[in-house]
């Protein structure tokens, strides 16, 4: 398995893992198939800001993480919001852990300064892999979503990388080396 920066061209198979999740699991808050052209759009404005990386098996894509701005003010600038997906077909084989152990220092070398994820609660794998990484549950909201005929609360997890003022952030390229 190799951990890689994702391409332009890896879209549409990160968005079938991501759909398949929306169609089958409560984590996923998406109703319907989202469209590939939103995806790449967001691909386009986010990609040299915010990494987006895949997990292969040969040619094929079976895990993705990916992380993006947590709200547009400037003061945010310094947070990022993570997720993490893997194919059905390959979970508990460290896909989920072995993204985040790159997606992880990649974002600290960028200068950012305080990581969220946002998890459907419950959903014990993914807290596990929070946990596992240093993230800390710093607030419920409940009612969020409403899927599969009842009512999922979101647990945010933070992940604090550093303290004192911040540097500019790099892109991922400059982090990456």
């Amino acid at each position: 398995m190799r951990i890689e920066l994702a391409s332009r061209g890896d879209v549409a198979a990160i968005l079938d893992i991501a759909n398949w999740a929306a169609a089958h699991l409560a984590s996923n808050f998406a109703l319907q198939p989202e469209p590939l052209d939103e995806w790449l759009a967001a691909y386009d404005r986010t990609h040299e800001r915010y990494p987006w990386l895949v997990a292969r098996e040969g040619d094929r894509v079976v895990g993705f993480a990916k992380a993006g701005p947590h709200r547009a003010r400037g003061a945010y600038a310094w947070t990022a919001e993570m997720t993490v997906y893997v194919h059905p077909d390959h979970h508990r084989r460290g896909i989920a852990r072995a993204l985040y152990a790159r997606l992880i220092p990649t974002l600290q070398a960028q200068g950012y300064v305080t990581l969220l994820a946002g998890i459907a609660s419950p959903h014990p794998p993914s807290e596990k892999l929070h946990e596992a990484f240093g993230f800390r549950r710093c607030a419920t909201f409940h009612r969020m979503g409403f899927k599969f005929g009842r009512w999922h609360d979101v647990g945010y997890w933070e992940l604090q990388l550093r303290d004192g003022e911040p540097a500019p952030i790099k892109t991922v390229r400059e982090a990456m080396g």
